[in-house]
């Protein structure tokens, strides 16, 4: 796997690149910036060429006249994984990335064709073995398979070097000479080595982690990072509060592992959901929001005119108002042995990773929801069979009718009715599941890979006090019942206001959140008004 060359910039395009950045040159052998770096311009060929290399020196693309040499590292602020090498000659403008970002932001058509590369170009990488960082840790390893989902859900480009999976003799070497407690062993850009490091050590050692005071005080604390998160973020933050967004996993939520979003409204050719939500991040930090992942909250009380967030291993965020934008996580079917074969055969995502893994292999997905129509959709490109599992008649009431038509138009999709997963089979990975139909009959059906969309349930454990339907999702606005209104004295909470005045449920959270992407993010934009209005009632 190659990286996708540079798409040509135009004539206007490069005029536009060369106000605002410096013309220099290079000559052959010169290196333009190199694995571990933590810094880069963007670099807009104007006459040579340049040879982009992995760490070990092979070379992944090369970029000529008109081509621009960058990836999504240059908006987040990642550690850099690529080395570039002029190869002929050159003469190139060079644009620092502050600049680059606020001429994204000018200029429409400039700053679509940059993103949609870098998010292509970001995508391509996690698929090259070789590139990022190294994750070394057999799949036995409770800590090695957090971590792998950490990155894999963050999009970052990494290769997980596994004994168990792969002949891999110098990586089993490793582990044996380390103890349980030293994995994972990470080796980053660069050559710095962590052991058994977090999700959040990683990300910091990377150059993209927030480091939090003990303390943080700020207007309004958003909780979560998905679509109806960053939509509060990206609004507060434009509208002069200063936020601060407390995401425990991936920013973007399960939106973000969306191969690809149809419905979404602006992008009639259909989004992916790791572009839509760097392009949303991108928005939130310009407009001055702080995204600190991975930081999961743990607490909530109410003190005086603020409320205080805990957060697991320390610290305090303390603001204004909070919105909750939590979201769900996933169900899990109650199937023996379910854990032993997650990141094995069992996935609750269906990313490019995912396919490559199960290529040409029989697949089974389990549900009926629009997720589930998405991977079946996806999958479908890329393995011999996808067959789509509910315990329903049909996918009426759970999906929408343009997923439902285009799966009708796919024979290589098969959809099962009225049956579940009792079990599963298979030594070091998975084979086949067992399925029991509605009389109880049981039969095996081949899978190499099991993806399961079985709905979720809301990431509220952590707070008390706070009212609930039956489900548990958060009540809000008129939903909030009369036993639990006693803190407005007589008033109604706003609409998406919880039981506790100053504090909002937007997205899946809430009880009878649509669950739709668009309808999130109209929520978390919705909500920053109606904290306008919370506050201007407390002066």
């Amino acid at each position: 796997m190659t990286l996708p060359t540079s798409p040509m910039l135009s004539g206007s395009q490069m005029e536009t690149l060369a106000r605002v950045g410096t013309e220099r040159t290079a000559a052959v052998g010169d290196v333009l910036f190199r694995v571990g770096d933590h810094r880069y311009p963007l670099i807009a060929i104007i006459e040579g060429e340049a040879a982009v290399q992995d760490a070990s020196g092979r070379e992944i693309v090369r970029h000529r006249e008109s081509g621009f040499l960058g990836e999504m590292n240059l908006l987040s602020g990642q550690t850099v994984y690529l080395t570039a090498v002029v190869t002929r000659p050159m003469r190139y403008i060079e644009v620092d990335r502050d600049v680059l970002r606020q001429i994204m932001f000018e200029d429409g058509p400039l700053g679509d064709l940059l993103m949609s590369t870098f998010v292509a170009r970001r995508e391509a990488l996690q698929q090259v073995q070789g590139v990022g960082f190294e994750i070394i840790g057999p799949r036995s390893s409770e800590q090695t398979r957090h971590l792998v989902e950490f990155a894999r859900r963050n999009r970052l480009p990494h290769t997980w070097r596994d004994p168990e999976h792969a002949d891999d003799p110098a990586a089993a070497a490793l582990i044996d000479a380390l103890g349980p407690r030293d994995l994972p062993l990470v080796r980053l850009p660069g050559g710095i080595e962590m052991r058994n490091p977090s999700g959040g050590e990683v990300s910091r050692a990377l150059g993209i982690g927030l480091e939090l005071a003990a303390r943080e005080d700020v207007d309004l604390v958003v909780i979560g990072g998905g679509p109806a998160g960053l939509g509060a973020a990206v609004y507060g933050a434009s509208e002069g509060l200063n936020t601060l967004v407390v995401e425990g996993t991936a920013l973007g939520g399960q939106a973000g592992t969306s191969r690809r979003i149809e419905n979404y409204l602006g992008f009639p050719a259909g989004v992916s959901g790791g572009e839509l939500a760097e392009r949303a991040t991108l928005q939130a930090r310009r407009f001055g929001a702080r995204l600190v992942v991975p930081a999961r909250a743990v607490a909530l009380a109410c003190e005086q005119d603020h409320f205080a967030v805990a957060l697991e291993g320390g610290g305090v965020v303390a603001g204004r108002t909070v919105i909750i934008a939590s979201g769900a996580r996933y169900r899990k079917p109650d199937v023996p042995d379910l854990e032993r074969f997650e990141g094995a055969g069992v996935y609750y995502a269906a990313t490019m990773v995912e396919a490559q893994r199960c290529a040409g292999d029989p697949v089974l997905i389990v549900g009926g929801g629009n997720s589930a129509g998405q991977a079946a959709m996806f999958l479908s490109r890329h393995s011999a069979t996808v067959r789509l599992m509910i315990r329903g008649a049909s996918l009426e009431r759970s999906m929408s009718r343009y997923l439902i038509d285009e799966i009708a138009g796919r024979p290589q999709i098969e959809l099962i009715t009225h049956t579940e997963v009792v079990g599963l089979i298979g030594e070091d990975s998975l084979e086949a599941v067992t399925a029991r139909d509605a009389s109880g009959e049981e039969r095996r059906i081949e899978a190499r890979a099991l993806f399961v969309f079985i709905g979720a349930s809301p990431n509220v454990e952590w707070l008390d006090g706070v009212a609930t339907d039956e489900h548990g999702f958060l009540l809000t606005g008129r939903d909030v019942q009369d036993d639990a209104l006693a803190a407005y004295d007589g008033e109604l909470p706003f609409f998406l206001e919880t039981s506790v005045p100053g504090l909002f449920a937007v997205g899946d959270v809430h009880s009878g959140s649509i669950k739709r992407c668009a309808s999130a993010v109209g929520e978390g934009s919705m909500a920053v008004a109606l904290v306008h209005q919370r506050l201007a009632s407390w002066r």
